[in-house]
């Protein structure tokens, strides 16, 4: 690496971390001036506040905006060069434009790895504490909110048997109109009702009460009622527990085995949680390509100086986030592949981003 590449590289990471600080900063003045009655309400002191919420809020915030972060950094300290003339005299020394862009691509790629290791780990640890205090401090609801547990809650528990509940109390951990299906050929072999589903802490199963069991044989049927039977069913209160945060505090490995039951569940949220599976790889990748776009549409000296750049930078960025919160409402509300919709934002761009260098080049 010769000196040009040391100095592009440390203004690159230099002004990227700068920005990093300052915009983490601004997030959190502005939480706690949205959250000041929420945490005068939870009664915790300021080190718990710290610990238990912005130990989770920052990662979050930071992972979320890393991206926008590097293309900010890398199109404000090119365009500064651009417009000092040193982009003008690094090329006119006999350095291609391809040669120009090695330290964009060496730190963007760092960036990109270390993004990779903080969606995979280090950011569900964060969404943890995050997603502990708004349950229990912010979205909370009264346990007897109809809000604060499942309706109609319907699954599968293997590929021919399914199960379904009325409603479920996450709290007491109990429910009521169980009910479980089996089929066969598409017919129904087995059918079991209970008024009510509680899970036994003792036998860790489930406790059945005032049950009803009907098999089905031919044009023969088998009723067998009971007052109490002790079932060992392959969920868990776990499973039915309303967490809209789930998605985002599992590392990448206990992601991939909740999708797999799910698909099994044949559950209608599987798209959401694909995405999140998807998008853990694809923004990452994003960091590369948004650093090419800023090095390639910044680097020339126009009339306008580096304000221009930043304002094209912004309307770029705004477009990026346009492109992905559409593919994420036609996943998870329509039928658009996860795999495309976390993935179409990087397509497009990167299509951008070849475009911008194919013209810089020449």
């Amino acid at each position: 690496m010769k000196k040009i590449d040391s100095y592009i590289l440390k203004r690159y990471l230099t002004t990227f971390f700068f920005c990093l600080l300052l915009f983490t900063v601004i997030v959190v003045v502005i939480d706690i001036s949205e959250k000041t009655d929420d945490f005068v309400k939870s009664k915790l002191p300021v080190s718990r506040i710290i610990t238990d919420y912005y130990f989770g809020l920052v990662p979050r915030i930071d992972a979320m905006l890393f991206p926008l972060f590097v293309f900010i950094a890398v199109i404000f300290f090119t365009a500064k060069m651009a417009d000092k003339s040193e982009v003008i005299a690094i090329l006119a020394s006999g350095v291609s434009f391809r040669r120009f862009l090695l330290p964009y691509w060496i730190g963007s790629i760092f960036l990109s790895s270390m993004l990779w290791l903080i969606y995979q780990f280090v950011l569900p640890r964060a969404n943890a504490i995050w997603g502990t205090f708004e349950a229990k401090y912010v979205d909370y609801y009264s346990p007897t909110d109809p809000r604060s547990f499942p309706q109609n809650y319907y699954f599968r528990i293997d590929s021919n048997t399914y199960a379904g509940i009325k409603y479920y109390d996450t709290s007491s951990k109990a429910g009521g109109n169980f009910f479980i299906q089996q089929f066969a050929h598409n017919t129904l072999k087995y059918n079991l009702r209970a008024d009510n589903i509680i899970w036994d802490t003792a036998s860790r199963k489930w406790r059945l009460n005032t049950v009803m069991e009907r098999t089905f044989t031919g044009n023969k049927e088998t009723a067998v009622h009971s007052d109490m039977k002790l079932m060992n069913y392959n969920f868990k209160p776990v499973d039915l527990r309303k967490d809209e945060y789930l998605k985002d505090r599992l590392p990448t490995p206990e992601l991939k085995q909740l999708i797999a039951k799910e698909e099994m569940r044949g559950s209608e949220g599987i798209n959401a949680l694909l995405v999140e599976r998807y998008n853990r790889d694809a923004i990452p990748v994003s960091v590369i390509i948004l650093s090419m776009i800023g090095a390639t549409i910044s680097s020339r000296k126009v009339r306008g100086g580096s304000g221009f750049h930043l304002a094209v930078g912004v309307v770029l960025s705004v477009l990026y986030i346009l492109f992905g919160r559409f593919a994420l409402v036609f996943a998870t509300k329509g039928n658009f592949t996860p795999v495309l919709a976390a993935w179409v934002p990087n397509i497009i761009f990167g299509l951008l981003a070849y475009y911008f260098y194919r013209r810089a080049a020449r």
